[in-house]
C-alpha cells in the first residue's frame, strides 16, 4: 500500500471552466501538492479530497471534445479516475464518501458555468464504471452511494435516469461498511437451519458463491492457504459460504468440494435476493465481518480481504481495516 500511495502522491488533480474568449487549450493532468508533514493516512485523505481541485476550478476554458475532457486526453483522465478510486480504497468509508461528494459538487458547478462542457457526462460514466461495476477491482459502494444519490437529485440528469440512480444509492446503503450486516437464515448440507448471527467467531467471512464458477474456485484456493486454514482451525475466522440461487441439484453435487470446516449452505427461501438484504450484483462476493457482525469490508476483491486477514491477529478484539471514526 505504501508503494501505491507514494506513486499516487507523485501524480495528479485538474481544471474545467466556463467558455471565455480565449482559445481552448490542452494540458497535462495537474499535480496535487501534498504537504510533506502529513502521515501516510493523512496524506492519502488529503490526496483524495484535493484530487480534482485544479481540474475542476473553472478559471479557464479547456478543450472538450471526443478526445479530451477539460483539455486532458481522455485516456489520461480515465487513468486518473482509476488512481483516485484506488486511493479511496485506502480511506475510511466516511472520508471516501466526503471525497466523492466534493467531486459531485465541483462537477455540478462546472456544468452550471459551461453548459457545453463534456465533463459531467464523461466523468459520470467513468466513475460509475470504476466505483460500481461489479467486475471493477477498485469498486467501492461506500464511495459510489453519495455519487449516485447526488445524480438522482441533479437538475442536469434526465428524469428517466434519476430513478435508476436513486435505486443504486439505496442498494449501496445496504450493509454499509462499519454498520451491522443484515442477518439471514440458510440451510446447510444436512438440512439444518442456521443463521449468520448464530456463527460465533472474532471474524466472519461471508462468501456468496456458485458451484463450480471459475472465480469462486480461485477464491476457494486462496482461502484454503495454510495461514487462512489455520485461522479457521483456531476459531479465529469463520467462513460462511452461501449459495443464493435456485439450481440446488448442482449445488448438492458440488457441495463436497467445499472445506468441511466452513459453514456451507443455501438460501432455501431465496430471501437474500427477493428482499434485497444484500446487493449481490455478481458472484462471487465477499464480506468481512467483525465479532459483532459489523461490516469491515463490503463486496471486496479477494486481494483486499486477504490483506485484512493477514493483518489480523488471533486475539478476540481484531483490528479493523479502517481508522476509528
Amino acid at each position: 500500500m505504501k508503494r501505491l500511495l507514494i506513486a499516487a502522491l507523485c501524480l495528479i488533480a485538474v481544471c474545467c471552466g466556463p467558455r471565455k474568449s480565449q482559445a481552448p487549450a490542452t494540458r497535462a493532468f495537474p499535480e496535487v501538492k501534498v504537504p510533506s508533514m502529513l502521515y501516510e493516512n493523512e496524506a492519502a485523505e488529503y490526496l483524495a479530497m484535493h484530487f480534482w481541485d485544479e481540474f475542476l476550478d473553472g478559471e479557464k476554458t479547456w478543450l472538450c471534445d471526443s478526445a479530451h475532457i477539460a483539455g486532458v486526453d481522455c485516456i489520461k483522465v480515465e487513468e486518473k479516475v482509476g488512481l483516485w478510486a484506488t486511493v479511496l480504497g485506502m480511506l475510511s468509508p466516511q472520508a471516501a464518501r466526503s471525497s466523492t461528494k466534493g467531486l459531485t459538487d465541483r462537477m455540478e458547478a462546472c456544468l452550471k458555468a459551461d453548459s457545453l462542457s463534456n465533463i459531467y457526462p464523461r466523468l459520470t460514466d467513468l466513475i460509475s464504471r470504476y466505483l460500481y461495476d461489479p467486475n471493477s477491482p477498485v469498486r467501492n459502494e461506500d464511495a459510489y452511494g453519495p455519487f449516485a444519490e447526488g445524480l438522482s437529485k441533479s437538475s442536469f440528469v434526465p428524469k428517466e435516469r434519476k430513478n435508476g440512480y436513486a435505486f443504486e444509492a439505496r442498494m449501496c446503503a445496504l450493509n454499509a461498511t462499519l454498520t451491522p450486516a443484515a442477518d439471514f437464515r440458510f440451510t446447510d448440507q444436512k438440512g439444518r437451519t442456521r443463521s449468520l448471527y448464530s456463527v460465533k467467531a472474532p471474524l466472519t467471512l461471508l462468501f456468496f458463491s456458485n458451484p463450480g464458477c471459475p472465480a469462486c474456485k480461485e477464491i476457494m484456493g486462496v482461502l484454503t492457504e495454510p495461514a487462512i486454514s489455520e485461522m479457521v482451525s483456531r476459531g479465529d475466522l469463520a467462513v460462511v459460504n452461501v449459495y443464493i440461487d435456485e439450481e440446488l441439484d448442482k449445488w448438492r453435487e458440488y457441495v463436497r468440494e467445499y472445506p468441511s470446516s466452513w459453514y456451507t449452505g443455501y438460501d432455501k427461501e431465496l430471501i437474500i435476493r427477493s428482499d434485497l438484504l444484500y446487493n449481490v450484483r455478481a458472484i462471487p462476493s465477499l464480506y468481512l465481518l467483525d465479532k459483532d457482525k459489523k461490516v469491515l469490508l463490503k463486496d471486496a476483491p479477494v486481494e483486499k480481504v486477504m490483506e485484512a486477514l493477514y493483518r489480523c491477529t488471533s486475539t478476540v478484539d481484531q483490528e479493523a481495516p479502517y481508522p476509528a471514526q
